[in-house]
């Protein structure tokens, strides 16, 4: 029973990190507010209603674990590591089908490769500490949610230079595409607010994800957001600035 208490304290836990109230969740689930807190008041719900929970949370049983206080998971690879993937498009491909939840046979459906083939790729990843490859090829991920590649290190590189080459080479007028670039004087002050806001929409999309994490393949789609922001002039407009005078300099 302890045990049980320390896994509810946890989750509410979770849920107040995430900003998820008993009322967003009952709605979620198809309870009413009042049964969700009663539930969460008597610590006794069923393994399927913790289920239901974390799915409508978007909050995996690993991270549940590891909040408890079990095994830590990867918030970032070794640059190693990263050129070992980035170093073979199979293995690559593999892992970033991991992290979006795709299972064996999906994999191998999708992309030319044999079962041999991405097992051999899961059985990289393993070693390398990225999932862990349990019976009936089934993957548990070791990777935080705040994962991330390092910045400017080889995966992050590959993504950035395919985003000018493929990614940004198109309309965006198609359904369910958009594309905007503002450009605004802002006081510093309200840069950081908005920088901090983008990184609240970055947390959604990623806690998105995982509430989709269970939506057959067949009725989902690759999706990327790019979101950026800095201090920036065109070239075009930097060769216009005026210059200091040399008393403008010395002053």
């Amino acid at each position: 029973m302890p045990q049980a208490i320390t896994l509810v304290d946890t989750l509410k836990r979770l849920l107040k990190s995430r900003g998820i109230t008993y009322g967003e969740l009952a709605a979620r689930i198809g309870m009413s507010e009042a049964s969700v807190k009663r539930m969460f008041s008597q610590k006794n719900f069923t393994l399927q209603r913790l289920d239901q929970i974390l799915d409508a949370a978007g909050i995996g049983f690993d991270e549940l674990n590891a909040a408890q206080g079990g095994p830590k998971l990867v918030a970032q690879l070794t640059l190693a590591q990263e050129k070992e993937i980035i170093g073979d498009p199979q293995l690559l491909v593999v892992a970033v089908s991991a992290m979006n939840h795709i299972g064996f046979d999906d994999i191998v459906r999708t992309y030319t490769l044999s079962e041999a083939q991405v097992t051999a790729c899961l059985l990289r990843l393993d070693k390398i500490g990225f999932l862990e490859l349990l019976p009936n090829n089934r993957v548990k991920l070791l990777i935080a949610r705040t994962f991330s590649w390092i910045a400017n290190g080889p995966i992050q590189s590959y993504f950035r230079s395919e985003a000018a080459a493929d990614y940004l080479n198109a309309r965006f007028d198609g359904a369910g595409e958009v594309l905007g670039l503002v450009n605004v004087m802002l006081s510093k002050q309200s840069s950081a607010a908005l920088i901090e806001r983008l990184k609240q929409v970055a947390a959604d999309i990623a806690q998105q994800h995982q509430i989709d994490a269970r939506v057959p393949l067949d009725q989902k789609q690759a999706m990327s957001f790019m979101l950026a922001a800095r201090p920036w002039v065109p070239h075009a407009f930097q060769a216009l600035l005026r210059q200091p005078s040399p008393s403008e300099q010395s002053s």
